[in-house]
């Protein structure tokens, strides 16, 4: 699927082209730390929209930094993007945020989404069962993006569906979320699972 980040060149219109009739919301979910907030602003072709708060010694036996030693933010709300991917089509991605305590905003974001994007860590998978518990308990047909970070082992995809339990047909993409077209990848993997299973 060609896609605009194929000619993004930073330059991007504030405002939707005429040609758009199509606008799908898609969420972009995981665990606290896997880069959904750096997932969000790589994509998107508008100033992304965050609402990012620092860590503070209150979140001191809330929230688990042992898997993120240098985070010094967290997303509070949302992330909000947008990504056009055709003359026709435009996305607009929510971002939400990963930890238990804001699980009823993710239920809220959750309501007309058509999809989500599930961001792993493949060094802390057992993090990111909750999160496919929400995806299925809201209905949501996913792709699961594995992202990559600096200095950790990388996994074969099937490694990763067979420890996260997957369904065959869901799209398990290894990602870098920091990189342009390899986050935008992740999308379009998950845009073509959707398009293929719409009744």
């Amino acid at each position: 699927m060609a896609s605009a980040l194929d000619s993004r060149d930073g330059n991007s219109e504030k405002h939707l082209k005429p040609t758009v009739h199509t606008a799908v919301k898609i969420l972009v979910v995981g665990h606290f730390g896997v880069g959904k907030t750096t997932f969000v602003g790589s994509v998107s072709e508008i100033e992304p929209l965050r609402t990012e708060e620092l860590i503070t010694a209150s979140s001191t036996g809330i929230d688990d930094l042992s898997g993120t030693p240098e985070k010094a933010t967290t997303t509070v709300a949302l992330d909000f993007g947008r990504l056009t991917l055709s003359e026709s089509l435009v996305l607009y991605l929510f971002g939400t945020p990963g930890q238990q305590r804001f699980h009823q905003l993710w239920e809220d974001l959750s309501i007309g989404a058509l999809g989500a994007l599930v961001l792993v860590d493949p060094t802390r998978l057992t993090d990111s069962f909750p999160v496919l518990d929400s995806v299925e308990q809201y209905a949501l047909p996913c792709a699961v993006g594995v992202n990559s970070f600096d200095g950790t082992p990388t996994y074969a995809t099937d490694e990763v569906r067979e420890a996260l339990n997957l369904p065959g047909d869901v799209p398990v993409v290894p990602c870098d979320v920091r990189d342009q077209k390899s986050a935008g990848e992740a999308l379009i993997s998950l845009v073509e699972y959707l398009q293929n299973n719409t009744v």
